[in-house]
C-alpha cells in the first residue's frame, strides 16, 4: 500500500513511529511533514494529505495530532475522504470494511506505539465490504 502521512508538532514522535513501521512492513510511505517540534497548525497538514491521496488513486492517509480530533475533522472537510479517527483495532476495521475510510486518524497522546501497530495492521489487513455498506458512503459522498 501507499501512505502520505503528516502530523502537527504533537504528533511528531508517534508519525516517526509509524513511518518506520509501515516501511518495515514493506509499504510506500511519503512523509509530508513537519520534521521539527516547532508549532504547526495541523489544518495545513491535513490539507496536504488529502490533496495528495484525492491525486493518487489506491493510496491512503494518515493523519496523527494530539488527540487526532482535529485532524479528522479538517480531513473530513475535503469531498471524497473519509477521515476515521481510530483508538483501536476494532474501529480501524470497521472504518475500513464499513465505511471505506480512506485516511487514518489517530492521537499521539491517546493511543501508544502498541496500540498504534495493531490499529495499523487492522487498517491494512481491511478492505471495503461493500455490499449493504455501498449505498451508505455513496450518502455520505453526496453530502458534500
Amino acid at each position: 500500500m501507499k501512505f502520505y502521512i503528516a502530523t502537527d508538532h504533537a504528533g511528531l514522535d508517534l508519525k516517526d513511529y509509524t513511518v518506520e513501521l509501515l516501511k518495515d512492513k514493506g509499504h510506500e510511505v511519503i512523509d509530508l511533514g513537519p520534521f521539527s517540534r516547532d508549532r504547526v497548525d495541523y489544518p495545513d497538514y491535513a490539507v496536504s494529505v488529502c490533496k495528495a491521496v484525492l491525486a493518487d488513486n489506491n493510496s491512503h492517509g494518515i493523519l496523527i495530532c494530539g488527540s487526532g480530533i482535529g485532524m479528522s475533522m479538517a480531513a473530513n472537510r475535503h469531498s471524497g475522504i473519509r477521515a476515521a479517527l481510530c483508538h483501536d483495532a476494532y474501529t480501524a476495521t470497521v472504518a475500513r470494511g464499513h465505511n471505506d475510510a480512506n485516511v487514518l486518524c489517530f492521537g499521539e497522546r491517546i493511543i501508544g506505539k502498541g496500540v498504534c501497530e495493531s490499529i495499523v495492521d487492522a487498517w491494512i489487513g481491511g478492505s471495503f465490504e461493500g455490499g449493504r455498506h455501498t449505498g451508505r458512503v455513496e450518502k455520505i459522498e453526496a453530502i458534500h
